[in-house]
């Protein structure tokens, strides 16, 4: 064999095992990364509540920009007849996790998610009863909202019995519940406490508007509590608390927002309506769902339980925002922040509507 033929069939050969090599370094890579999680998140109503099913939302689209997966979210209107269909029909898709949070939802996931048993499900708001059956699949995410309530009661006392511009002299609040079920009622017991905590004779009007679609039926409810003395109210009506809010702005009244940082939503487009939300009571849903697909990843996401995010675990608390600062005094930010310590050194006790 000639010298050229050697070097011919030893440079194919050398061409050979780097190839080889590339095509090992592909798999290794693949393996490393793997194939993108696919995560469908279904909201039973639609988005745009600048509040609940907006901060689940979020929640997805940091997941899809910090953590690469595929990520979708489904508006599943307000009509019941829609929502379980429309999740068995996901869990049968090409998703790897589906999400649907609520109660309203909790007793289809309780029906389907045993029979995907492929399948990971994450509920977040309410937790399906893991005594029912085999729900080994599905992780519930619970919230403290009566530790952050609690804090948002005490700011409204703090704020009620103040000196500043939009305060009466009438020691009133107003609290407006989307409808009367436990998890509602948890955030009013919290409220109540913590107004309590500073001034027992501060009243605390409460009421319901019965769903949590109707922003007009929420301004009416919160207009009626401005005129029998309070200055301000506390939305926890999703889409019928922006309602909540436009009665503050037209009477010119204190509010406070929930699940979201509403001040911030509105901040550039109705500032005039922004400047009266004073804070918001932040039910950190984004955050909830973006760390269980983080851990989900990671192989650290405890399946078959539920798990309650409270202010510790930054679950919950309030939206220190510029006005926040603007309108809370440094007095009064500096107590909220000492009851916020008290809460989670257990030193200040919340009760729950939970059990009752």
């Amino acid at each position: 064999m000639n010298k050229f033929k050697r070097v011919l069939i030893l440079s194919v050969i050398a061409l050979m095992v780097l190839s080889t090599m590339s095509v090992f370094a592909g798999g290794d890579k693949e393996a490393a990364g793997g194939d993108k999680v696919k995560v469908v998140l279904y909201v039973n109503g639609t988005l745009g509540d600048k509040s609940f099913f907006d901060s689940a939302a979020r929640g997805i689209d940091q997941a899809v920009k910090e953590l690469g997966i595929v990520g979708k979210v489904v508006e599943g209107g307000y009509d019941p007849a829609r929502w379980e269909p429309d999740i068995l029909q996901l869990s049968e898709g090409d998703w790897d996790i589906v999400i649907a949070g609520t109660w309203q939802l909790q007793e289809y996931l309780e029906k389907i998610a045993p029979n995907h048993p492929e399948k990971k499900f994450f509920t977040y708001d309410t937790t399906v009863n893991y005594a029912n059956g085999n729900l080994g699949n599905v992780y519930s995410i619970l919230y403290s909202q009566n530790e952050a309530s609690f804090l948002t009661g005490a700011l409204a006392a703090l704020i009620t019995t103040s000196n500043l511009p939009q305060a009466n002299s009438d020691k009133v609040i107003g609290f407006l519940g989307g409808m009367d079920i436990p998890v509602i009622n948890d955030f009013k017991v919290g409220y109540e406490e913590g107004a309590a905590y500073i001034d027992p004779s501060v009243k605390v009007l409460v009421t319901y508007a019965g769903a949590f679609s109707d922003p007009a039926k929420g301004k009416e409810l919160t207009l009626a509590m401005f005129d029998q003395g309070a200055d301000i109210s506390f939305n926890v009506a999703g889409e019928t608390g922006l309602g909540g809010i436009d009665a503050a702005k037209e009477k010119g009244k204190y509010t406070l927002g929930v699940d979201s940082d509403q001040y911030l939503l509105f901040a550039d487009t109705d500032a005039e309506k922004a400047a009266n939300i004073v804070t918001s009571m932040m039910k950190n849903v984004d955050f909830s769902i973006f760390r269980a697909i983080k851990m989900h990843i990671a192989g650290t996401l405890k399946y078959g339980e539920a798990e309650i995010l409270d202010i510790e675990k930054g679950g919950v608390g309030l939206a220190d925002n510029a006005n926040y600062q603007k309108v809370a005094t440094a007095e009064m930010r500096a107590e909220i922040d000492e009851i916020a310590k008290k809460i989670t050194s257990g030193e200040i006790k919340v009760g729950t509507a939970f059990g009752q």
